[in-house]
């Protein structure tokens, strides 16, 4: 019996209608419904890369899934279908106003040849926060997950059989609505395709760099940075150049702490940050930035912390933080080890902070000076790794798919 998901934190139903540009709840409209759900096979199949070539978000599966609304009808059908080009018209408001949300999941192969995921319920959770940002209609995230269960039978034959491989999913969501004009969605498209993928560090682990940039600002109080949408990302870009032209791998998004004359730390790239450290009271303390509006909530974020918790052996803290607080623990020699999290990477170390013109040396593993990662950052992705893929139980938070 398939335990039925929690995704009903937000309202899923329909209450977009514009018309003359007043805003007014409509008639009861159609919800998502699975049971609905029609499946086109392709008669054309595509050549799977050997596991050894696959590279991240450049090779797609077979089929997508794709679900319409409007604001007349509500939820489509929804239907799986080959993967295909969509025509989309040039007016369409996704085009012009940076319509559009998405989110980042993964599929894995366990040892009983199950098809798995990881805490799906919190993607979907979170996809409707985005939809709700952007003013489009959201939906039951119980029927999207069981026509995402559908999706992956589907494409079972893409998900890798080999550990550390997965099937990459892209749920994204777009206004298809025909108007110049800052104005509500009156059509939405809700749709998910596959990349196979291979691990993150193909060869162990690489630790990474950061310029610490007091230019640019990713995210702001009151904007939409604990959102996940495309509009908080295109602008990264140029940013990240910037930093890699100066020999760093990431930048370190700060927000400005204009009463102190200082700067709160706040991610790292399109990660969550991460240090561990020993505290002016001689504590070890595991910290990152608190969930103030500015900071995405990440499911890898939401992992470690529940698991460190649990573990029980040192302090754990989300709170705002500075760029002096953590200059000062480098300089004392109480900076344990810094990484970044994700989905991609799950955890990815830290060895080298540059700011202000002087780099920071971050310590990664005191008592193996060969190692790539820190003791903390390395048991956080084995264990997080191993509850992927089912070789470790813990809080339901690896999902079966039902096969029949």
């Amino acid at each position: 019996m398939l335990n039925r998901f929690i995704c009903r934190g937000l309202h899923h139903h329909s209450i977009r209608c514009v018309s003359g540009g007043v805003t007014q709840v409509p008639p009861k409209l159609n919800e998502l419904n699975h049971n609905m759900l029609t499946i086109e096979q392709t008669a054309t199949p595509k050549q799977k890369s050997p596991y050894d070539q696959l590279k991240f978000g450049k090779e797609f599966s077979d089929h997508m899934l794709d679900i319409n609304w409007t604001n007349d009808y509500g939820w489509q059908d929804p239907a799986i279908h080959p993967y295909a080009s969509f025509a989309i018209d040039p007016a369409a408001s996704c085009l012009h106003y940076a319509l559009e949300a998405f989110e980042g999941m993964k599929a894995y192969i366990d040892d009983n040849d199950r098809i798995r995921l990881f805490r799906p319920e919190l993607n979907v959770q979170r996809m409707n926060s985005s939809c709700e940002a952007l003013f489009f209609p959201t939906f039951d995230g119980d029927e999207f997950l069981q026509c995402l269960f559908e999706l992956l039978k589907v494409e079972r034959s893409w998900i890798p059989k080999k550990h550390g491989f997965s099937l990459y999913l892209r749920p994204t969501v777009i206004s298809t609505h025909p108007f110049i004009g800052v104005a509500a969605a009156e059509s939405v498209k809700l749709y998910v395709i596959c990349s196979p993928v291979g691990p993150y560090y193909p060869e162990g682990f690489k630790p990474v760099s950061l310029l610490a940039s007091d230019k640019y600002v990713r995210a702001w109080p009151g904007g939409v940075g604990n959102k996940k949408l495309g509009s908080n990302y295109g602008p990264t870009i140029r940013p990240q150049h910037e930093a890699a032209s100066l020999g760093y791998t990431q930048i370190m998004w700060l927000f400005p702490d204009r009463q102190n004359d200082d700067y709160f730390v706040s991610e790292v790239g399109t990660m969550n940050q991460f240090f561990f450290w020993k505290n002016k009271d001689g504590e070890q303390e595991l910290i990152t930035a608190p969930l103030d509006g500015t900071i995405l909530p990440g499911v890898t974020r939401d992992s470690i912390l529940t698991l460190v918790r649990d573990w029980g052996r040192f302090k754990v803290t989300e709170r705002p933080f500075t760029m002096s607080e953590v200059i000062e623990a480098i300089e004392e020699d109480r900076m344990l080890e810094s990484f970044g999290a994700g989905t991609a990477a799950i955890v990815s170390p830290v060895n080298r902070i540059g700011w202000k013109g002087k780099d920071y040396a971050i310590p990664l593993d005191r008592e193996d000076p060969n190692a790539n990662a820190g003791p903390l950052a390395t048991e956080l992705f084995n264990t997080i790794l191993d509850i992927q893929y089912g070789k470790k139980e813990y809080k339901n938070w690896s999902v079966i798919v039902p096969e029949k």
